[in-house]
């Protein structure tokens, strides 16, 4: 079952029609895929640091017949990807892991965007305070996409 939040990010994201996508902190894996499926000239990459989630977004990828654009590492935020530039990065973000973690994570984005790259997560409303004045800091603009069921989602373009 797909949480309410995750849906949200699915339902909103804007992917280009084909470059470089990253789903930050995969977990099982439906946001990339969805984006994989949605999009077969983008070349999305799924990373988590848990090695259960990595296991059952690699099976999830054979399962929805995206291995052809979609692959999945295995890693902390970033590690698994070093070196490369995403046209976007999207996220349901650990909010449970701390704030330091998800400022990591938004920091990382700014610096791992293509100039017009977009970074877009999806957090509870409660907690959506934080994780903006991050991607305001870091990028000079963010943007509440959407508002539903108790989540948001907010939206950085890199300059």
């Amino acid at each position: 079952k797909i949480d309410l939040g995750t849906r949200l990010l699915i339902e909103t994201m804007e992917l280009p029609e084909e470059g470089l996508a990253l789903d930050v902190g995969c977990g099982y894996g439906a946001i990339g895929i969805v984006a994989a499926a949605i999009r077969p000239r983008l070349h999305v990459i799924l990373t988590d640091i848990n090695e259960r989630a990595v296991w059952l977004a690699k099976k999830n990828v054979v399962h929805n017949l995206v291995v052809a654009n979609a692959e999945v590492r295995q890693g902390f935020l970033y590690e698994a990807v070093e070196g490369l530039e995403f046209d976007v990065i999207l996220s349901n973000p650990p909010i449970a892991a701390g704030l330091r973690v998800v400022e990591a994570l938004i920091k990382g984005a700014s610096e791992r965007l293509k100039p017009g790259g977009s970074l877009q997560i999806v957090v509870r409303s409660k907690m959506a305070s934080r994780p903006k004045a991050f991607m305001e800091n870091y990028f000079g603009n963010v943007e509440i996409v959407e508002r539903k069921s108790g989540y948001r989602v907010l939206k950085s373009v890199k300059a």
